[in-house]
């Protein structure tokens, strides 16, 4: 039997848009307020994004690593608190700039000089639990820090411009960097230490408090990337290390060029072959991290669409096929029956929807993609399925308040007439009542639906770069009465957790 989720709700929020002192949303009190919130509007799920460290564009889907722990949501007041930190250098972390958006700038730049003044105490004076750390990540962080040690000795290029023979780890060269880089190899083992301290710690207070942590993983990984640096041969890249074709999406009624994402896709012959070692050893990480995981673009398991590399967009591209159920029965082999949802949205054929119904993973309903056509999408509440995921949008749609005033009229129209809202009243909280009414077993809202925020507040515009994932709340916004109708919603629609 699948996993299956029980009735309950949940809210989508992405750390980084907490609010808080730091230029950023961390770790730290902000994060436990919000779990505290979450607990008296009774919701029993926090959905994140992925919490990998950000690499080009600042995206959380194109990560240095599908394992390390992105270090500027460490929060600085832990580790003052910790002793870490003096008061003097407490205050320098500080941000005084506007406080509804991420300066990526800033934070890195900032996070950077606090931690490697850290560094020779550290060193000095490692905690007693850090070599046990080091031990429980040993399949992957020894190698991220050397990768991020020759990123930062090429000054930030990504790893198709490094030098040949380290790009491709020639024998001998990989253990001369080593040697070369030892101090920034300890800085970077030394930060993710304090990266996981704090999450677990959070996670901790978050499951205490009834409240369970749903992550995110891409399907894919970045091709500047310590998983590609290491794993090449898992990966369809070149003599020279690079990528033959690269991942998208084709052209649809969304995008004329379709979506180019560039990322290398895998050599699944080779994956089968190792027994897709690299998948289980990703899910068992990342089943440590979260309480359950959403899988983004599942739909490449069934098939996968490839892009010559060098392509200026997705226009010219073919579709090859993925592992299917192989991958997810090696997977039940070793970890047994995990908690995953399917991100089963895009272009779909009757492959991957037997994919989903093999596997038992639910999949996703999407209310702004219900009132389109005429009338007989499978998003419409009443066509859902106990055994799915229902949302009001997600990270890549735009706003509720933003969807509905670019909605055509027909679109709004037949949203008035299937949820029985005259002329003139708003459609926010009625779609968002529609959601947590369906029959789906978990409904997800976004934060920014809950608080009524427009178009300013969306999250990301898939196939574009330098607007993106900067949005945060503002402690003014998360006040309590924020939740007050979303409690009376989810009981009213038994979504309450049973101790209540």
């Amino acid at each position: 039997m699948a996993y299956t989720f029980s009735r309950r709700a949940g809210v989508l929020m992405h750390i980084a848009s907490l609010p808080g002192p730091y230029g950023i949303g961390t770790l730290g009190q902000p994060a436990r307020d919000f779990v505290d919130m979450l607990a008296q509007a009774g919701q029993s799920w926090w959905q994140i994004l992925p919490i990998c460290p950000t690499g080009y564009g600042n995206s959380p889907y194109q990560s240095f690593s599908a394992f390390a722990g992105n270090t500027d949501l460490i929060d600085p007041a832990l580790l003052y608190r910790a002793g870490w930190l003096t008061e003097e250098e407490l205050t320098r972390a500080e941000y005084t700039g506007p406080t509804d958006r991420v300066d990526y700038a800033f934070v890195q730049a900032n996070r950077r000089e606090l931690f490697s003044g850290i560094l020779e105490r550290f060193r000095q004076n490692p905690p007693a639990d850090f070599d046990a750390f080091c031990r429980r990540h040993e399949t992957w962080l020894e190698d991220y820090a050397l990768f991020m040690a020759v990123k930062d000795a090429h000054d930030g290029l990504p790893l198709e411009r490094w030098e040949r023979d380290i790009r491709l780890r020639r024998r001998g060269v990989v253990a001369m960097w080593r040697v070369k880089c030892a101090r920034q190899v300890a800085y970077y083992k030394m930060v993710q230490y304090f990266f996981f301290t704090q999450w677990e710690n959070l996670k901790a207070y978050a499951n205490k408090r009834g409240i369970g942590i749903i992550g995110d993983i891409p399907i894919y990984v970045s091709g500047d990337s310590a998983d590609v640096w290491v794993n090449a041969h898992l990966f369809d890249l070149d003599s020279k290390g690079r990528p033959r074709e690269v991942a998208g999406c084709p052209p649809d009624a969304f995008s004329d060029d379709g979506q180019l994402w560039g990322n290398p896709v895998y050599n699944w012959r080779t994956m089968r072959l190792s027994g897709y070692r690299f998948w289980v050893l990703r899910l068992a990480h990342s089943l440590h991290l979260y309480d359950a995981l959403r899988i983004d673009h599942f739909r490449g398991f069934a098939s996968y669409y490839c892009i010559p590399a060098g392509a200026a967009n997705a226009r010219v591209g073919i579709w090859r096929k993925g592992p299917g159920m192989a991958l997810w029965r090696a997977v039940r082999r070793h970890l047994g029956e995990v908690p995953i949802i399917a991100e089963d949205l895009g272009f779909l054929t009757p492959e991957v929807e037997r994919l989903l119904a093999d596997s038992g993973f639910p999949g996703m309903k999407v209310l702004q993609f219900a009132f389109t056509g005429d009338g007989d999408s499978d998003h419409l509440p009443h066509r859902h399925t106990q055994h799915s995921v229902v949302y009001t949008g997600t990270h890549d749609n735009d706003t509720l308040l933003g969807w509905l005033s670019a909605a055509d009229d027909a679109e709004s129209a037949f949203a008035r007439r299937y949820l029985r809202v005259q002329n003139g009243q708003s459609l926010r909280r009625p779609i968002m009542a529609a959601a947590l009414a369906s029959v789906a077993h978990l409904c997800v809202l976004t934060m920014q639906d809950i608080l009524g925020l427009g178009t300013e507040a969306r999250m990301n515009v898939p196939s574009t770069v330098g607007e993106n994932w900067l949005w945060r709340a503002t402690e003014v916004q998360l006040k309590p009465e924020a939740f007050r109708w979303l409690r009376e919603q989810t009981a009213l629609y038994g979504r309450l957790p049973n101790k209540e």
